[in-house]
């Protein structure tokens, strides 16, 4: 971990028996998060930031209220983060971001900053993609912050293909245990014209343990790259079909974190937006007339050239939902020149991050 191994890191490390990456497939193997020793949250942001001191500090981002007025819940918002937080094998690997030195894609300290953003904000959900250390990192640190996790990896993961990989990689879904029961999870492998695909997703349904009301909350990593749009659509149908069946028809309130790597422009942004399931896009609202998405979720510079997208969204069952904040995006003169990802941010996509309530039941 850079200049002095932290005791908190010192202490994970015995208990995982060596590198996962050179012991496929063990690293399906992690230690329970409840046999290990719960930790502060300040003093894991501590151990970060002695790690990550020569870098520059992290961006302050704030957040936008969007209540509007009316009688507001009397329980504490849920607070979701979505984030596709850049596979680290794919990083330094296979995405040639050619304007961030090589340094700066060191997984001991960019891991840092991934955990410096989430403890930052302290989402109550975590909905992440591209997660290729799940068993080592994210397993065992957020299991002993209080998060219970679930992680599913793509069936053929990109990830190993590149040497020194640390196995495939996936989506993971983390809630506060102190806060929500877990009623029923389901592991979806999407389809695509009848055929299964190599995306997935995950959907949960959790019981607030305040208020006792229940909600469905799912990630999903869709199909990348141009020319792929009608199988991106039906990867999106498919998935719809799938959470029509989990929420009873939209009876159960529905929240749905993914990188969709499709812009508001496509087919699969339309079905979500039009579905029986009466969404809306969260980050909708931080436009002037609460109707256009953001102008970009990521920004970087590869081989072929620069690339600005929104790709990424948080999509609510807006009859039983309301969002009451929404964090601010980075602007262009924050990210820089060199774009994403950089020596104070780690990936090459924005954390979206959303504070929900419940509306008062009819």
């Amino acid at each position: 971990m850079g200049n002095g191994t932290s005791r908190l890191y010192s202490a994970l490390t015995k208990t995982l028996d060596g590198s996962p990456a050179a012991q496929h497939p063990e690293y399906l193997v992690a230690p329970d998060p409840e046999q290990l020793e719960p930790i502060d949250p300040k003093e894991l942001l501590e151990e970060c930031r002695a790690v990550l001191h020569t870098r520059p500090p992290r961006f302050q981002r704030g957040f936008v209220d969007l209540r509007a007025d009316g009688p507001s819940s009397s329980h504490a918002p849920i607070r979701v983060m979505q984030w596709n937080i850049l596979a680290q094998a794919l990083g330094e690997g296979k995405d040639n971001f050619v304007q961030c030195p090589l340094e700066a894609l060191k997984w001991e300290e960019r891991k840092c900053l991934i955990l410096e953003e989430i403890l930052a904000y302290q989402p109550d959900i975590l909905c992440l993609q591209e997660v290729d250390h799940y068993f080592d990192t994210f397993r065992p640190l957020l299991g002993r912050l209080g998060y219970q996790g679930t992680f599913l990896p793509k069936p053929w993961s990109p990830c190993l293909d590149v040497e020194h990989n640390n196995g495939p990689d996936g989506c993971a879904l983390f809630f506060l245990q102190n806060r929500f029961k877990l009623v029923n999870s389901a592991n979806i492998r999407l389809t695509a014209m009848t055929l299964k695909t190599n995306q997935v997703a995950i959907a949960q349904t959790l019981e607030c343990k305040e208020s006792s009301r229940r909600f469905c909350i799912a990630v999903t990593h869709l199909k990348a790259r141009t020319g792929w749009e009608r199988f991106r659509s039906a990867q999106g149908c498919d998935l719809l079909q799938n959470l029509q069946n989990i929420t009873q028809g939209a009876k159960i309130p529905l929240i749905v974190c993914g990188d969709f790597n499709a812009e508001p422009t496509e087919e699969v942004y339309r079905h979500f937006a039009s579905s029986s399931l009466n969404l809306n896009s969260a980050y909708k609202l931080l436009s002037a007339d609460g109707q256009s998405e953001p102008p970009y979720t990521t920004w970087k510079i590869r081989t072929s050239g620069e690339s600005r997208h929104t790709l990424d969204y948080i999509w609510y069952s807006k009859r039983a939902l309301s969002v009451r904040s929404a964090l601010a995006l980075l602007t262009e003169e924050q990210i820089g020149p060199n774009r994403l990802p950089s020596f104070n941010y780690p990936s090459d996509h924005l954390s979206l991050v959303c504070d929900f309530s419940f509306n008062e039941e009819p």
